[in-house]
This record gives C-alpha cells, structure tokens and sequence, in this order.
C-alpha cells in the first residue's frame, strides 16, 4: 500500500513479496552491523515483515518499503514505529539501506520524508533516532535531516546516542528552510538560462 514518495523513492508498506530482496539487503553483514538484530536470513525478514505489518495495523505506521523510482527496485526500507526505550515507548525512527546504494543521498531523502509523514500527518509529538556512536554513517544522515542534540543511553546492553526531535523543531526547520529559499535571489550580473 502507498504511504507517500519523495523526489527519487516511492515509500509502500512492506509486505511478503519484499522478502527475497528486503532478504538480499539484510543478509549482508556490513547493512547490518550495527543492527542489535544481527543479519536476517530469509525467516527472520519474513518475521521482520510481520512484525512492520503488524505496526501498519495498531499503530498506522512502521518500517515503510523505499523504491527508487529510477529502477523499480526495493533499496531498503525507513519508517517510525514504537520502541520501548528505558520505561518510556518512544517513536523511533530506523532505517537500512542496501550498500550499493549508500552515499547517493537516499536515506536522507527518505530520513527527511518519513519526518514529513510523522509530524504531518501522524501528528507525532517527537521521533528518536537510536545510534551507535561509532556508526559515522547515520550519525552524518541523522544530522543532516536536522537532528541536533542527543543525549547517550542504554539500549539492549550497548551504550547509544539518542537523538530527538519534537514537532515543533521540525516545523521550525521546515520555516527556516523555506525562508533561505525565498530569500536566494538570482545574481542580476549573471545571465539566466
């Protein structure tokens, strides 16, 4: 089922004909290393599905299908859904993409459009991001979607940032991105075209 699309992903729910390419991305142990999860062979995807399913049912979101528009083709998936962090459930958002399409800009694409979708349309108070501190990658991808401040906790026996947002951040960025675009103008020397 659609859930929104970005300018290069389309974002579905997952659902069990994913699971020999959603297997393929998770298998790989360097998607994976830093997942608490470990690689998934093809029944731990099968539950992981069931489980993203399962959240679509109670809770209206979950861990959404990215595919490039370009090729058709799943590249990995990003969404909210609740985590228990401590004694508090959070809205946690959790991404993986498959490694040939690393460092193109597509999670934070889809980082930036799962934020959209939470405070927007679900109406989420905040969202966390959970990330090992050493995993340069998404702490890179995290920030450039706009997560500034994080606080360090434990969370299944390995220490971990833990980054929020509120609803009211993201609409302050949103406003503060769309007054640096109104505010660019062209350069009257320079010819147009």
């Amino acid at each position: 089922m659609y859930v929104f699309q970005t300018k290069r992903l389309i974002v579905t729910q997952l659902s069990h004909k994913d699971i020999p390419a959603l297997t393929e991305i998770l298998s790989d142990p360097e998607v994976m290393r830093y997942s608490v999860r470990g690689v998934c062979d093809e029944e731990a995807t099968r539950k992981f599905i069931g489980w993203c399913q399962d959240c679509y049912a109670s809770h209206g979101m979950g861990p959404w299908a990215l595919t490039e528009k370009r090729s058709g083709k799943l590249v990995g998936f990003c969404g909210i859904g609740p985590e228990l962090v401590g004694e508090v459930e959070e809205i946690n958002l959790g991404y993986r993409l498959a490694r040939r399409y690393w460092n193109q800009g597509l999670a934070t694409e889809a980082v930036k459009g799962v934020l959209q979708y939470a405070f927007d349309q679900k109406q989420c108070e905040s969202v966390v991001v959970i990330i090992e501190p050493d995993h340069a990658a998404s702490v890179r991808v995290t920030e450039k979607a706009g997560f500034a401040c994080y606080t360090m906790q434990e969370f299944h026996n390995r220490t971990v940032r833990l980054y929020r947002m509120t609803n009211e951040d993201w609409h302050l960025q949103v406003r503060n991105e769309l007054a640096v675009v109104r505010n660019q103008r062209p350069n009257p020397g320079r010819a147009q075209g």
